[in-house]
């Protein structure tokens, strides 16, 4: 799935991220993200602009981050949450 940096799975999701992905994926190593709190790891000026710093790491494979999908199966695929939240003027408010 192609990921449009919406950062709505960023910010609205509640996830247990990695603290610092170098420490590896431990339970002293991570933190309970809150739905609506901005993950540390989100970059970028706003959505369609996000990244996430750790995201090519290693360690990020063992995230539950990682771990999320949906029903598109082709890596070419755009992300339909992120088209949805991109297409929503009210979604973009509220993420920037």
């Amino acid at each position: 799935m192609k990921c449009l940096r919406s950062g709505y799975c960023c910010i609205q999701y509640d996830v247990i991220i990695l603290i610092n992905p170098d420490k590896g994926a431990n339970d002293e190593n991570v933190i309970h993200k809150k739905s609506g709190e901005k993950c540390p790891h989100l970059i970028g000026k706003g959505p369609g602009d996000y990244s996430c710093v750790i995201h090519d790491h290693p360690e990020y494979l063992f995230t539950p981050c990682y771990q999320f999908g949906q029903v598109e199966q082709k890596v070419t695929d755009v992300c339909r949450l992120g088209e949805h939240v991109l297409n929503d003027p009210l979604l973009v408010k509220r993420l920037s």
